[in-house]
């Protein structure tokens, strides 16, 4: 009986032992690894690596912002070679809308340091930058938030406006190619063949802010080389009720030489009705470009009391 009993007890762990284990799965010639709870619930992999390669929820929550009104706080930091704040705006706004038009009112402003120029314009790219995402300097007329039809586009673009577009293909594209971008632009395009040989993609079910959601990561593999790796680390949270996004990070840097960037990025989304939208982005961001300042630049965006757009 003893010998039985230890018998059916090394079958038993031994079981539960390889149950706990990771498995690998290939999707177009790719090692795809799943986690233990993502084998259990039987999720059909192939289909969920295309939805993630084929996501537009994101994109389309960031539009959903041109077609509503909300309340933002604003809190933007440029920092010093020692990490010490030497410029910062905050402020709380409220966008307003109406007949298919929208607006910003400046509830509340804290402005300290160079953060604008003599002429009122910013200083650094950084709120720039920000101020493309959440700022309506003037009454802006004829936006949508459909994403079919619409696409990014570095052609006739130059200076800043061609930075704005290839950050959007970046931040709302990931994996995709860049063009323009020197030593980097063929680095990012992760669903390629030659560039996910050097990840791992990661397939895992976890809770993000109370929501039960699929988690799609991408890291390098250990034996990839430095000088071949741009994202760090990318981590998409999906609902695993409806698949839209409920956040996503980014952590990516690289150093060619004329040009470093080390930057990371945080979103979360929640619902307004039935739209999908941000309400927390936090960037935190260090730069150099040849001929320009390095910029080392942190900024939060909260979103809250959004409202329908009365028409």
């Amino acid at each position: 009986m003893r010998v039985v009993a230890l018998v059916f007890f090394i079958l038993i762990f031994g079981q539960s032992r390889s149950l706990a284990q990771d498995s690998s799965v290939f999707i177009d010639d790719k090692a795809v690894t799943l986690k233990e709870v993502v084998v259990r619930n039987h999720l059909n992999v192939p289909d969920f690596i295309q939805r993630v390669k084929n996501d537009t929820t994101f994109y389309k929550a960031f539009l959903n912002l041109r077609t509503i009104g909300y309340t933002s706080i604003n809190d933007i930091r440029m920092l010093d070679k020692k990490d010490q704040t030497k410029a910062s705006l905050s402020s709380r706004t409220k966008q307003e809308t109406g007949k298919g038009c929208r607006w910003m009112k400046i509830l509340q402003s804290s402005v300290k340091g160079d953060i604008y120029d003599r002429d009122g314009q910013y200083n650094y790219y950084t709120p720039q930058m920000y101020a493309s995402i959440f700022f309506a300097p003037d009454t802006v007329c004829g936006e949508t938030n459909i994403v079919a039809g619409s696409s990014f586009s570095t052609k006739n673009k130059s200076g800043l406006a061609k930075h704005k577009e290839q950050l959007k293909m970046l931040f709302f594209n990931p994996g995709n190619k860049i063009p323009g971008l020197p030593f980097i632009s063929n680095k990012i395009a992760l669903f390629d063949k030659d560039v996910a040989e050097r990840y791992d993609f990661i397939v895992d079910m976890e809770e993000f802010k109370g929501e039960n959601c699929y988690v799609f990561r991408i890291v390098p593999l250990p034996t990839a080389s430095k000088g071949d790796i741009v994202i760090n680390e990318m981590t998409t949270w999906f609902n695993s009720e409806n698949w839209e996004i409920t956040g996503r990070s980014y952590d990516l840097s690289y150093n060619a030489g004329v040009y470093d960037f080390d930057v990371h990025i945080e979103v979360e989304m929640t619902k307004f009705g039935d739209l999908l939208v941000p309400k927390v982005m936090r960037y935190n961001g260090n730069w150099d470009l040849v001929f320009k300042k390095r910029e080392k630049g942190i900024f939060t965006a909260t979103l809250f009391d959004f409202t329908a757009n009365p028409h």
